[in-house]
């Protein structure tokens, strides 16, 4: 498995990504937001968290048109897995990757804390290894994660089941509007059609060392290292 970590201005957390990647036994490198193509053999592109390009405009907005952003997009459109982590994500959904957008948090401040997540996926590349069902612990550092859409597209998919994760509490509870965000029906990630381009708030990569906090996000990066 080898994967590209995509660095734009004002991206911060390409450091862990690339932590977790590796922890994983996954071979991982950086790639700048100017180049036009992907390292060849890429199996995985991945979107860090951060603040790119200031996120002046709406997050994730220029980031999405940068250079890089038309090799992620035919990466997968030949199938190609691609991982967009809190800013990341809104990257995804600013470059049409997956539908929707991310609105300021419903209470209007910045959120970070740790914050449960309930598995509700487990046949995708990036959930594998959790059990159905399973209450996870991650970090959560975002000031717009209010995941919103319209009426005919949350209901496509969540009959298309394309939720990866819910906001919950320690047992796996969820409760509408108990998020920290006031994401719609507790969406934390979505998948795309066909499973392999996943977005999703919370920081797993922060969360793969006993040492601090955790390893509940280890197993996303585990599942991947067992993806063809």
């Amino acid at each position: 498995m080898q994967a590209a970590v995509v660095v734009f201005p004002g991206s911060n957390r390409e450091g862990d990504a690339l932590r977790a990647l590796r922890a994983a036994g996954i071979a991982a490198r950086t790639v700048w937001h100017a180049e036009h193509e992907l390292p060849p053999a890429t199996d995985l592109a991945v979107l860090p968290g951060g603040f790119s390009f200031g996120d002046y405009l709406r997050c994730g907005a220029i980031a999405g048109r940068s250079p890089v952003m038309d090799a992620v997009r035919a990466h997968a459109g030949r199938g190609g897995l691609v991982l967009g982590i809190c800013n990341g994500f809104q990257i995804l959904l600013e470059s049409g990757l997956l539908p929707g957008v991310l609105m300021r948090n419903a209470a209007l401040r910045f959120v970070c804390r740790m914050q449960h997540l309930r598995v509700e996926r487990t046949d995708t590349p990036f959930t594998k290894c959790y059990a159905p069902g399973q209450a996870i612990k991650v970090a959560i550092a975002h000031g717009e994660g209010n995941y919103t859409a319209d009426a005919e597209t949350i209901a496509r998919l969540e009959g298309e089941n394309r939720v990866a994760f819910r906001y919950c509490d320690a047992e796996g509870g969820v409760k509408d509007r108990a998020g920290p965000n006031g994401s719609l029906n507790e969406i934390a990630g979505i998948v795309s059609e066909n499973g392999r381009v996943l977005g999703l708030m919370p920081h797993p990569e922060n969360l793969v060392d006993p040492l601090v906090g955790g390893t509940d996000g280890l197993p996303l990066f585990q599942s991947l290292a067992q993806t063809a």
